[in-house]
């Protein structure tokens, strides 16, 4: 599919454009390299930054998550009315549960903000994470098609429990990797920082989560050790879900 948003945002001072190994450890993370990387700028930036905002992005990412959340639901909850699909939907798309997914994608250290707004505690302001995530999701739908966008809801929302009053909500991959762990009666992972690079204040961590029991590890990076350690937190809890019952 065409991207018709692409090559359009104006080009940011150095300073204030993310670090490119943190752009490329959030495709890793989301498991999508975007073929037109303006989009995904794009959907990073908040109107205090530019004119070229990822506003647009946000309401075709909206519309982008309700049908993959709604044909999700539709395919695991076969035995349960509209009204219940409907609520749960609600539950699974509102603010708090994009903004718990934002946070375990490490996005705020990512977001283009203008310095007020940066000043003023933006990277953390749940409203404008939630929009983040909508707008990221945008910026997939028109750089790959639905597939990809909606194959990207799935791996979001893989550790979340679907179920209608289960208090559906985001986990952090640290907390849903320690989760499945402890469910399994299996001793907690360890994170060890494998690497830095870069200046000081434009830095990318690379950090190890691993299992001393099984031998399985997983590494991420991020413009955080935060965040890196939730990118590898999420590569082990994805690699345990695909070996392990």
């Amino acid at each position: 599919m065409p991207a018709s948003d692409t090559g359009t945002a104006a080009p940011a001072p150095p300073a204030a454009q993310a670090a490119p190994a943190a752009l490329l450890a959030l495709q890793e993370r989301i498991g999508h390299r975007f073929t037109h990387p303006a989009l995904l700028l794009r959907a990073l930036t908040h109107r205090s930054f530019s004119a070229e905002h990822n506003e647009r992005l946000e309401l075709l990412g909206d519309s982008v998550l309700s049908l993959a959340v709604t044909t999700l639901l539709y395919q695991h909850l076969d035995s349960h009315n509209e009204g219940e699909l409907s609520r749960t939907r609600a539950n699974l798309v509102k603010q708090d549960t994009l903004h718990r997914l934002a946070l375990a994608l490490g996005l705020p250290e990512l977001l283009r903000l203008g310095e007020g707004e940066a000043r003023s505690g933006g990277r953390q302001r749940a409203s404008i994470l939630a929009d983040a995530l909508e707008a990221l999701l945008g910026a997939v739908y028109l750089d790959a098609g639905f597939a990809a966008a909606e194959a990207l809801v799935r791996r979001l929302y893989a550790g979340i429990d679907l179920r209608p009053g289960q208090g559906a909500h985001g986990k952090d991959a640290k907390t849903a990797l320690q989760e499945w762990l402890q469910g399994r009666k299996m001793q907690l992972p360890l994170y060890t920082v494998a690497a830095t690079r870069g200046q000081a204040h434009l830095q990318t961590f690379e950090v190890q989560c691993q299992i001393n029991e099984t031998g399985q590890s997983a590494r991420g990076q991020g413009s955080s050790r935060r965040a890196a350690e939730q990118a590898a937190a999420a590569q082990l809890l994805q690699q345990l879900q695909n070996t392990r019952p």
